[in-house]
């Protein structure tokens, strides 16, 4: 039997290797998903890592106001930090980025990685940001490799239609308005990225 992750917010679990788009309009939306998720990873003994666009790492500090003990399994970064460490996006060079954070996770004995992603860098006018899609799509290829469970945020206000039928053709799982759904739009990797091409 798959374990049950809970994602924080009442009613929600997924399952590891749960690689989700949440749909979301504003901060204040934003944060009912990134703060729960978050908080309920550090109870639960988690490696939390949060990259954040929108929001100084400092606030989302703040509003979490972890207890000492558990300070060190929360990792927050600015999207500049993550995504643009070279000043360019690039799709491979995140996938090993994130490949190295989760093995190094998971030999410090973390049981679990939640990953949040606040995805607006992509808006940005930044070498790179048209492999987002393809980022997005070849990602899956890794979520389930490792146990973690990934909730990439995209802000309605601020996608176009256009993009967001991508966006959800590369998430197997959708969160909106409160509830996860298997995505019947999702495309397996090899699918959607021959169609790309």
């Amino acid at each position: 039997m798959t374990a049950s992750i809970a994602l924080g917010i009442p009613g929600l679990s997924v399952a590891p290797g749960d690689h989700i788009c949440g749909f979301y309009g504003g901060l204040p939306e934003r944060d009912e998903i990134l703060l729960p998720f978050l908080r309920e990873g550090l109870r639960a003994g988690d490696k939390c890592v949060c990259i954040l666009d929108n929001t100084d790492p400092g606030e989302i500090l703040a509003a979490l106001d972890p207890d000492p003990a558990t300070r060190d399994q929360l990792d927050l970064r600015s999207s500049l930090d993550a995504y643009f460490r070279t000043g360019a996006f690039s799709a491979q060079e995140m996938i090993a980025f994130w490949t190295k954070l989760l093995n190094h996770a998971i030999a410090d004995g973390s049981p679990l990685v939640r990953v949040v992603c606040e995805m607006s860098w992509a808006l940005r006018d930044f070498p790179g940001v048209d492999e987002l899609i393809a980022y997005e799509s070849e990602y899956n290829r890794y979520a389930d490799r490792y146990p973690q469970v990934v909730i990439c945020l995209y802000d309605l206000d601020r996608f176009g239609s256009a993009i967001l039928m991508d966006i959800l053709k590369t998430h197997p799982k959708v969160l909106v308005s409160g509830i996860v759904h298997d995505n019947p739009y999702y495309v397996e990797p090899d699918e959607f990225l021959a169609s790309r091409r």
